[in-house]
Parts: structure tokens; C-alpha cells; sequence
């Protein structure tokens, strides 16, 4: 599948009209910075920007439209998921990235799909993009020095080191990590 220009434009518009205005910034800060991680990783960089723009899309939307668009990928609910629908837009935004805009890039709806809780075996572009997320520049704790350092791991470690951060953050508020996370984790710390 080739990522035109049209096709972005197209997303990019719709991603305009359907997230808050912080939200879309957000985003688009995700896909330079899903561009930039491509480059470094050798992964396809245009495929970084759009899934880094395309992730949110579903955000702002009600839950319970998210939660109907996520029954259609074929996943069951985990607990985190019954818990707290917002943590839906992901798969919710990969549905309609299929359905509304043709996209059948598999890594590309994964990184969209994926980037809120993980799961094993991602793809290296869906690792990009749940990083991307986590760390872009509008991030408090995201400075160049931060990220420099990041950048410099490989891809594994840095994402393992993200989940971490992810982590202590979720256990400093008193919530745990999602089973999801969990294999995620794993998954990219028995390669580091």
C-alpha cells in the first residue's frame, strides 16, 4: 500500500476536524516525531508520519461510538479496556482508517491499533509509534537531551525504557499496568 500525499492530506484534514486543538498539535508532533524514530530505526518514515497522525483520530470521540467501532477488529475487550473505554480510540482508529480510507498496511493499523497499551509481537513501526506518543516534544519531561538519549538505545531498549516510565508513572497514581503492557514489556525485554 502506498501512502500518498492525497491519502494524508485526507487524514490530515479529518484528524483536524475530529480532535481538539491540542489534541491534533499533539498529533502532529507524534508524526514528526514517528518520522524522525523511522530514520533512525530503519523503518519507512513515511509510514511513521501517518501513523503518527492518524493515532488519535478516535480520541474525541464518545466512548461509546469508540467502543462499536473497536468490537470490529476482532479483539475481545481486555479488563483495562471494560474499565476504561477511552483506552479504545486506538483500535477504534485503526477501524476507520480501514473502512473510511482504505488502508490495508498491516504495520500501519497495528502502530495505530496498538499505541495506548502495547501488546507482544509488535511490529517495529507499531513500537515507533507507542514511543512517538509518549514521548513527543509537547511531553513535560521530553527535552532534546531526553530524547537524544533514547535515540541513542536500540529500538527495544528504548520502548523498554518508555513502558518503565509508563509504568511508575501508572503505580505513582495508584493504578497498575495493563496485562497488555505487561506481555508488551516483555516481549521487547527478552531482546535487549
Amino acid at each position: 500500500m502506498e501512502i500518498t500525499a492525497e491519502l494524508v492530506e485526507r487524514v490530515r484534514k479529518y484528524a483536524a476536524s475530529q480532535e481538539k486543538k491540542k489534541r491534533y498539535e499533539h498529533s502532529l508532533r507524534v508524526a514528526e516525531t514517528s518520522r524522525f524514530m523511522c530514520s533512525v530505526y530503519g523503518e519507512n518514515p513515511e509510514k511513521g508520519y501517518f501513523a503518527g497522525l492518524a493515532h488519535d483520530i478516535c480520541k474525541d470521540i464518545d466512548e461509546k461510538v469508540m467502543e462499536e467501532l473497536a468490537s470490529h477488529d476482532g479483539y475481545g475487550l481486555c479488563e483495562a479496556e471494560l474499565k476504561k473505554p477511552a483506552l479504545l480510540h486506538g483500535r477504534a482508529a485503526a477501524v476507520v482508517l480501514r473502512r473510511d480510507f482504505d488502508v490495508s498496511d498491516s504495520e500501519i493499523l497495528q502502530a495505530v491499533a496498538r499505541h495506548t497499551l502495547g501488546c507482544g509481537n509488535m511490529c517495529a513501526l507499531a513500537k515507533i509509534v507507542f514511543a512517538a506518543d509518549k514521548i513527543e516534544p509537547g511531553r513535560p519531561q521530553s527535552t532534546q537531551e531526553y530524547r537524544d538519549r533514547l535515540f541513542s538505545m536500540p529500538l527495544d531498549e528504548m520502548v523498554k525504557s518508555v513502558i518503565e516510565e509508563s509504568m511508575e508513572y501508572l503505580k505513582a497514581k495508584g493504578k497498575t499496568s495493563s496485562p497488555l503492557t505487561l506481555e508488551f514489556y516483555k516481549s521487547v525485554s527478552g531482546s535487549v
